[in-house]
């Protein structure tokens, strides 16, 4: 079993509005709307094994290998909860973690479960907003990546996080849209009921190796899956795991006062310099040498080589969530490198992805 260091959580103190955990606010993280996204489990490539055929037998059907999973997939459990039977949740924490002068508001939410909703790191729930649609019917599912280890932010594995931000935006007519679920979870207060359902995903769930590479690539509230990782790896302790591999985060953000988590990244690297390395693009504040806007891509360029070196390791596994873009970046970062060396990267990727080493969540 594990136990959870002393480690407080980071969120700006000016904005908290909090309770005990019996009775707290909320939190939240990046969003899909369900029917847009599908969490798949990559199991990569199922490798045909002849079978041994006798002198007096026909052709006999190849036999297939039974493929292992490299993921931490022991004890998943998915869809416990559906949109008409929810967990109804309460909200126990709810905090604003960008600055007042961000462009756009990100939330940090709490959520009680009881331990009746079992997840896995890199795993998402759903939310249904309280209320109808203009037709009469309930709200749409949306789902949000989970910001908190398998124990939660109290330690207990009773509680699930998400990181929110909330979505308004002005229309081609000039009227303010405001996002349905994004806002119902902002403007969260604590004890209030909350529709839960899920766990779904298996495709972003952390690598079983404890010596491996991490690299993790997020934008904005794209940070909640690896929120999860990085507390289970430096804020956690556990009877059979312990990480002792490298952990690098690459965050994109638009400005400094828009940066998730960093104090809390901070005692990573204070704790465990040697596994954690974190670096930020911010891209409305930042330039290389070369004048460009520093996003996630270009900071990652200034490490290309570094980079690819690892991930002809067998041992590197690369996550991604946050905005699809960032994906096409990172192409052009390693095409040409892996072209040095008589490598087509495109294939290549696609060899990571069957070795479940190269996991994708973007919208």
């Amino acid at each position: 079993m594990a136990a959870v260091t002393a480690a407080a959580v980071s969120l700006r103190a000016a904005t908290t509005t909090s309770t005990s955990p019996s009775s707290a606010p909320q939190h939240s993280h990046c969003s899909f709307p369900s029917a847009a996204r599908t969490v798949v489990s990559r199991r990569g490539a199922l490798a045909i094994r002849a079978q041994a055929i006798s002198t007096d037998a026909a052709a006999a059907a190849p036999v297939k290998e039974k493929k292992v999973s490299k993921k931490q997939e022991e004890g998943v459990v998915t869809n416990t909860f559906r949109p008409k039977e929810p967990y109804v949740g309460k909200c126990l924490l709810n905090t604003k973690i960008t600055a007042d002068d961000a462009p756009g508001e990100t939330w940090h939410m709490v959520f009680s479960t009881e331990g009746a909703v079992p997840y896995k790191e890199g795993q998402s729930i759903g939310v249904v907003a309280d209320g109808e649609d203009k037709n009469g019917k309930p709200h749409k599912l949306r789902l949000y990546s989970i910001a908190s280890s398998a124990l939660g932010d109290f330690g207990d594995a009773k509680t699930v996080s998400l990181c929110v931000k909330r979505l308004v935006y002005t229309n081609d007519a000039g009227e303010v849209v405001k996002g349905v679920c994004s806002n119902f979870l902002c403007d969260l207060k604590p004890g209030a009921d909350v529709n839960i359902t899920g766990p779904v995903g298996k495709e972003m769930l952390m690598p079983k190796d404890p010596n491996a590479t991490i690299i993790m690539l997020a934008t904005g509230t794209g940070i909640a899956p690896f929120r999860s990782f990085l507390w289970k790896m430096f804020f956690e302790k556990y009877d059979d795991y312990k990480f002792n591999g490298l952990a690098w985060l690459f965050l994109g953000v638009p400005t400094s006062s828009s940066l998730l988590y960093p104090e809390e990244f901070g005692k990573m690297k204070a704790k465990a310099p040697d596994n954690f390395r974190v670096d930020y693009a911010i891209s409305r504040e930042e330039t290389n040498a070369a004048g460009e806007k520093m996003y996630i891509q270009t900071r990652m360029a200034e490490y290309k080589d570094e980079l690819w070196e690892l991930l002809k390791k067998d041992n590197t596994y690369v996550y991604m969530c946050g905005l699809k873009g960032m994906e096409k970046g990172i192409d052009e970062i390693m095409v040409p490198l892996a072209a040095k060396e008589g490598i087509d990267w495109i294939d290549y990727r696609k060899q990571l992805k069957k070795s479940e080493q190269w996991n994708v969540e973007v919208y």
